[in-house]
């Protein structure tokens, strides 16, 4: 039946308001760029990565005669694997960050790849990428069900908001396959059947690149240490991506305060010292993140009750399409505020790029990359570290180990 009339101009203007709120929200700021004047430009003293790094401490298994070997189905392996969301066409670029963490980690442990995509792999595609490892190596599709776009999902609503968003100079606002694969491995990548029987994973992307032997196995140090999520990079973000993302936290919050972690990292996750551009513009978010494309984390949190909520109900409010949420800042700001944060690691010692960040630590365990460096682009990039922060409000669990204490401020 065709909708009344009454009823077609009421839909018209809440869209059109909606429009316009959305608006008026990412119009308080300019567009993302580089900024100078009044933001605090980073406090960085001394960076930790150049102290000596060696290892974390034991207890740490290692590789003993045959434990570890691909084809020992009594080993030492517990139940973790590689995770790597890529399609067909990255093929190339997934073989490089492969033979990376192959040569300076795997080819010693030997733990399982799983490869998912949201469409079949090619059999040429997993032709190749087996000849990559003596692992094995397990091929998947993602449900159809949780790659399609949500039905509460307004596709008007959304081109008009990805109008806005590049307006601000927000990346791939206008690619719906970007904010389906955001928020896919936001909430729903934990679901997929290939990991129900999965505790631990470390995510893979193509095009990374890993410089250190790592010589114990990270997924029993996890377990072994209490650790529920490890990260390498920690940045801040862009604010014109998520101005509502805060706002919709404190909704959650409101009505589930008893989710916070006794130990957690609000005070991380709200500073307004080190950038206060970007609090103001999300309304209370430093934008504060682990960058996700490297992440080695327990499964059973993201399987909480507590995320799960919360992610239902970010899932509800509409961002991953209205605005760009990314997996990154809403894991982190999960983790930042139903975590202990003495249950997260940074995993100091595994040298680490993705394009343009590192994380290169001082260790004869490395090469090609250089010793502290954070990145190798433009100079105003340093400021995007928001490890100063962690450091500040969380600690630094390596400076006790290393002969130079770390010397980091976050603020005036």
């Amino acid at each position: 039946m065709p909708m009344q009339r009454p009823i077609r101009l009421l839909a018209g203007c809440t869209m059109a308001l909606f429009v316009l709120l959305l608006y008026s929200i990412m119009h308080n700021s300019s567009p993302a760029k580089p900024s100078g004047g009044t933001e605090k430009v980073a406090d960085m003293i001394r960076d930790p990565n150049l102290d000596d790094t060696g290892e974390p401490p034991e207890p740490l298994h290692r590789v003993q005669g045959n434990n570890y070997a691909p084809d020992n189905k009594n080993s030492d392996r517990i139940n973790a694997t590689l995770l790597s969301l890529v399609r067909n066409e990255e093929m190339k670029d997934l073989v490089q960050s492969m033979q990376d963490l192959e040569r300076t980690w795997n080819h010693k442990f030997n733990y399982p790849w799983t490869f998912i995509n949201d469409v079949p792999f090619t059999e040429e595609f997993k032709t190749e990428i087996q000849k990559h490892t003596k692992a094995e190596c397990r091929f998947h599709t993602i449900p159809e069900e949780h790659w399609a776009v949500p039905s509460w999902i307004n596709e008007e609503l959304f081109v008009e908001s990805a109008n806005i968003l590049k307006e601000q100079g927000v990346q791939y606002a206008h690619m719906k396959s970007y904010h389906q694969m955001c928020r896919w491995n936001s909430g729903l990548f934990y679901k997929h059947p290939a990991l129900l029987d999965m505790q631990y994973y470390w995510r893979v992307e193509p095009k990374v690149h890993f410089f250190c032997d790592v010589d114990y196995d990270v997924f029993r140090y996890m377990r072994d240490h209490n650790k529920t999520y490890g990260f390498t990079v920690n940045l801040y973000d862009s604010p014109e991506s998520l101005p509502t993302l805060w706002p919709e936290t404190m909704k959650f919050l409101a009505d589930n305060n008893h989710l916070l972690a006794d130990n957690n990292a609000m005070k991380w996750l709200t500073d307004k010292e080190r950038r206060p551009e970007h609090a103001h513009k999300t309304k209370g978010y430093s934008t504060c993140h682990f960058w996700s494309n490297f992440e080695i984390a327990n499964l059973d949190f993201w399987r909480s009750p507590a995320y799960q909520a919360y992610f239902d109900h970010l899932d509800r409010a509409g961002g991953f399409f209205y605005e760009r949420w990314g997996d990154a800042p809403v894991h982190s700001i999960a983790l930042g505020l139903f975590e202990d944060a003495r249950k997260i690691h940074w995993f100091k010692d595994i040298g680490y790029q993705h394009i343009p960040f590192f994380n290169c630590p001082n260790s004869p365990k490395c090469r090609g990359c250089v010793k502290g460096r954070f990145t190798d682009g433009e100079a105003w990039l340093n400021k995007e570290d928001c490890r100063p922060n962690w450091f500040k409000y969380i600690g630094n669990e390596w400076a006790d180990t290393s002969p130079n204490k770390v010397e980091l401020t976050a603020g005036g």
